[in-house]
């Protein structure tokens, strides 16, 4: 497929006709194969973008030594003996080509076989003429123009080649900064709306949990002075009491959402935090059909972090898993490996499973508090996972682009200060 660009002709084109054009309407006019030589210097001048477009490697020495036969038959046929031809400097042109499409080896070795193309010319010139000294200089300081033109042509081409890598260099770096600002900018709407929602569950579970007791009090004396009166009303008394139970873990589940965390920082394997997660898990649901696949790499270091709430992070996250794909079976990857992330060294987690996935719709709201897909969830487990990763100065994300299942990436740094 040709470019966009190379459909229609550029100015630089309307440029080489009209140069070609002059030299054409130059004398002699009537020799019809100098016409038809700048004839097919100038189509195949035109047509070279998209030889070398369909070529790349092959294309530009095509193109190279086609500009050197076509500007040796041109000397041939202008100037009686083509040495002493007024177009010689047409060997510019194989010359400025090759320093825009080679290195300084390949534009000095291509100059160095358009000079002798050019130098051919001498045989038959010197079956007719002396070769004097004036001769001589004459004909080497137009062979050191060649060479002088394709170096200098050739230093400027690298040195813009230089100047685009460099700003393609800082255009993905931008684009990479500009990714991670987005990412972080994400991270901090997160957080603000997790500290507004910790400061509301904290006040609303101190609220409830006064009256819970209360409640709870009154159902258990109800049970002891009916237990054997009234066996209805002591049932009833029951379910009241568990009940109330089952709402003071729901109020506790609030405090720990909203409570700052105390971090007990000591050295740890990641690895075994993530094994007794998923022996936890497993121990929950040991009739899962769930084959596991670790992948740990053993250059993974220690981090300083809270065992107990990081292993909270690795159940929620695995046990999700294990109820995405209960019922259908699956398999679970576990990765563990080195990572860096904003300059700070740490270790990246990846859980992936191959259950159902998270519909694109829902994929922002996922860590957001009280939004869950589960009927019977509280959408408070990713939430509070996520502000423990936040705690310890890592980062949790959802990988997007996976054909099938829920791909979790986690990273703790190594230092609590990264």
């Amino acid at each position: 497929m040709l470019d966009r660009e190379r459909s229609t002709m550029s100015w630089i084109d309307f440029l080489w006709l009209a140069f070609l054009v002059g030299v054409a309407v130059l004398p002699p006019r009537d020799e019809i194969h100098k016409q038809l030589i700048l004839v097919a210097i100038a189509v195949f001048q035109l047509a070279e973008g998209s030889i070398v477009a369909r070529l790349p490697r092959e294309g530009r020495s095509i193109s190279v030594g086609v500009k050197i036969v076509l500007a040796t038959l041109l000397l041939d046929h202008t100037g009686g003996i083509g040495i002493n031809s007024p177009y010689y400097p047409i060997y510019y042109l194989p010359v400025i080509t090759a320093a825009i499409y080679y290195g300084p080896i390949g534009t000095v070795l291509w100059t160095l076989l358009a000079s002798l193309a050019y130098c051919s010319f001498l045989i038959p010139a010197l079956e007719e003429y002396e070769f004097t000294a004036e001769g001589a200089t004459d004909l080497a300081i137009r062979i050191l123009f060649f060479f002088l033109a394709g170096v200098l042509i050739n230093r400027f081409v690298i040195e813009n080649r230089r100047q685009t890598q460099r700003y393609q260099s800082l255009s993905e770096t931008l684009e990479e900064t500009n990714r991670q600002l987005r990412s972080v900018q994400a991270e901090a709407r997160r957080s603000e709306r997790l500290a507004a929602l910790g400061q509301l569950s904290a006040g609303l579970a101190h609220e409830i949990r006064n009256p819970l007791g209360v409640i709870k009090g009154s159902a258990e004396m109800l049970t002891q002075k009916v237990q054997a009166t009234n066996p209805l009303a002591s049932e009833l008394a029951g379910y009241i009491s568990t009940e109330v139970n089952r709402l003071n873990s729901l109020v506790a589940r609030f405090l720990d959402f909203a409570r700052p965390s105390h971090l007990d920082l000591r050295p740890e394997r990641v690895s075994a935090i993530v094994d007794r997660a998923l022996d936890s898990v497993q121990a929950q649901m040991p009739d899962a059909q769930i084959a596991v696949q670790k992948d740990y790499n053993p250059r993974v270091g220690e981090v300083l972090a809270d065992a107990q709430l990081c292993e909270q992070i690795f159940v929620n996250l695995i046990l999700n898993a294990y109820q995405a794909m209960d019922g259908a079976g699956g398999r679970l990857r576990i990765c563990i490996a080195p990572e860096t992330s904003g300059g700070h060294a740490g270790v990246g987690v990846t859980i992936a499973d191959t259950g159902p996935g998270v519909p694109p719709e829902l994929r922002e709201q996922i860590f957001n508090p009280f939004f869950t897909s589960k009927k019977d969830g509280v959408g408070l487990g990713l939430a509070i996972v996520a502000k423990i990763v936040d705690d310890h100065r890592g980062w949790i994300r959802l990988e997007t682009g996976t054909d099938r299942g829920a791909t979790f990436r986690v990273f703790l740094p190594s230092s609590p200060d990264a």
